[in-house]
């Protein structure tokens, strides 16, 4: 399958996200590349995932399109998605199809911009595609600027700048926003994404794929939801 057709693969379609971090029960390469197993069992058509180890573990399970990510803390930053060029290097070497970053207004390590850091990372590798993980409209439309190849709605209400901010309020008025201006980039709807109802609404309003994680992949998360609505009683 080529890069052009892999990326069609996943237009009107579920990207599932297999992560566990270190502080997680599920957290394992193993597990994860199973997990990306059973959602591809289950229909999924893309893997959104973490760390080059967990990308090779989940290689050897599925042949679908990755979105990866490499999740660090830097001192200097708030910013922790893909936030260096050490792990750009990273997931190239794993070989993703699309690779995320944190595309805020918040500054990278060491007091870089976001235009920096996307012109250093086109100069060292112009063909890789990027997904630009956003909290804001207008941070999506600067990525979309940029030349991202994906903007998603991924940090919505993560950020000083989106705090209280919902992907889903008002039937996804931020996602709509993004959509009706965007002028190049696919837009990938992500987080809060927690029904199948949601999921399929996101897709009518013209996002070109959803991504869905935690109410799939992290088993705590989904117990609590049970927990929660049993102790209203």
């Amino acid at each position: 399958m080529t890069e052009t057709s892999k990326i069609e693969a996943i237009r009107g379609k579920l990207i599932v996200s297999c992560q566990a971090l270190p502080d997680e029960p599920l957290h394992s390469s193993f597990i994860m590349g199973r997990m990306a197993r059973a959602a591809k069992e289950g229909g999924a058509s893309g893997i959104r995932a973490n760390t080059g180890a967990d990308i090779g573990e989940i290689k050897k399970e599925v042949d679908l399109p990755i979105i990866g990510i490499v999740k660090k803390d830097y001192d200097d930053s708030k910013v922790y998605i893909t936030p260096t060029m050490d792990e750009i290097d990273e997931l190239v070497e794993a070989g993703v199809e699309i690779i995320a970053l944190d595309a805020t207004s918040d500054t990278r390590p060491a007091g870089k911009s976001l235009d920096e850091f996307f012109a250093e990372i086109k100069a060292k590798y112009p063909g890789q595609m990027l997904m630009a993980d956003c909290s804001t409209v207008d941070e999506a439309l600067h990525a979309d600027e940029l030349g991202f190849d994906f903007v998603g709605t991924t940090l919505v209400g993560y950020t000083d700048q989106s705090r209280g901010d919902k992907i889903e309020a008002n039937d996804f008025e931020i996602l709509r926003t993004i959509i009706d201006n965007v002028k190049n980039a696919k837009v990938i709807a992500e987080g809060n994404v927690n029904t199948p109802e949601k999921a399929k609404r996101v897709i009518e309003l013209g996002a070109y794929s959803v991504v869905v994680g935690s109410i799939i992949t992290r088993p705590q998360v989904i117990t609590k939801t049970f927990v929660d609505k049993l102790d209203e009683l």
